[in-house]
């Protein structure tokens, strides 16, 4: 299924995107108010009976699909060509274990929203495409074997990233948690709806150029060892994300550099999880 979470008449609402319209329920609206809370309690809910309300897709605003209740777990250096571009091409610089770092919910936005520059904080504004994977049941020393039975679905990030303020602390958090630097969704789509989650075509496009152009294949760590290597010691819990890592083509890794200025629009494109497409303003 492919959850969404949208505006309808001044309210907000979750509900289940079928092609050119979305299936909901205000009763289970009632019992679990937001996506997050679907996830939750998954297993307890018996959509097909209650989801049985019908709006066409052009009548909503699609929303983020939820705001996790912690960080964002995020991989950075996840595609060899990534890690090479961004250390003028060092080969000692390719992780052998996981970069792992945080980013602030607060700065979670839906598709279609605006990206605010900051012009006044960056000069040096990058997008990242990635596919973010959304944890559903708790676990602790999660095998790698085992670790997509704890997957929910997937969906996008746009891990923005203001590269100057990176630099300049030495960590990752700032440049990469700022209001807004965090486009996600605009669906959560459950592992039945996805392939091979280690094939997936990844594209990111600004201004219709086509910057990013992958495939999870080529990921260092598989979405396995990721949840192998988080879970070591510490505990997921169900609405958990996780962010994967993004491929090379980044603005950074062009000579010039190819930074986001106001008016840019960036599309992320990931096969069988759908389109992310957000302006900079």
């Amino acid at each position: 299924m492919r959850f969404i979470t949208f505006k309808f008449k001044g309210q907000t609402f979750w509900g289940v995107q079928e092609e050119d319209g979305v299936y909901y329920s205000d009763k289970l609206v009632n019992v679990f108010p937001t996506l997050h809370s679907v996830i939750q309690n998954y297993g307890g809910i018996n959509f097909f009976q209650e989801i049985n309300q019908y709006i066409p897709l052009h009548e909503v605003e699609i929303l983020a699909p939820f705001r996790p209740n912690k960080n964002m777990m995020c991989i950075g250096k996840n595609y060899r060509e990534h890690a090479l571009e961004m250390t003028g091409n060092d080969e000692s610089q390719v992780p052998t274990a996981p970069v792992i770092f945080t980013k602030s919910p607060s700065a979670i936005i839906g598709p279609n929203a605006t990206i605010d520059a900051h012009e006044m904080e960056t000069k040096q504004l990058d997008y990242e495409g990635e596919l973010a994977v959304v944890i559903g049941k708790p676990g602790k020393n999660i095998s790698r074997e085992d670790a997509l039975d704890y997957v929910f679905g997937y969906t996008i990030l746009n891990d923005i990233t203001a590269r100057d303020l990176q630099k300049k602390h030495q960590q990752f958090f700032r440049g990469k948690s700022l209001d807004t630097f965090a486009p996600f969704g605009p669906a959560v789509v459950t592992q039945d709806r996805v392939g091979d989650v280690q094939n997936l075509d990844i594209k990111t496009y600004v201004n219709g150029e086509l910057r990013q152009h992958s495939n999870t294949s080529q990921m260092i760590f598989s979405v396995g060892e990721l949840i192998e290597t988080l879970s070591d010691g510490m505990t997921l819990q169900a609405g958990d994300v996780i962010a994967t890592g993004t491929p090379s083509g980044v603005g950074k890794g062009f000579d010039p550099p190819k930074f986001l200025k106001p008016d840019d629009r960036i599309r992320i494109e990931i096969e069988d999880v759908g389109v992310l497409e957000n302006i900079v303003g």
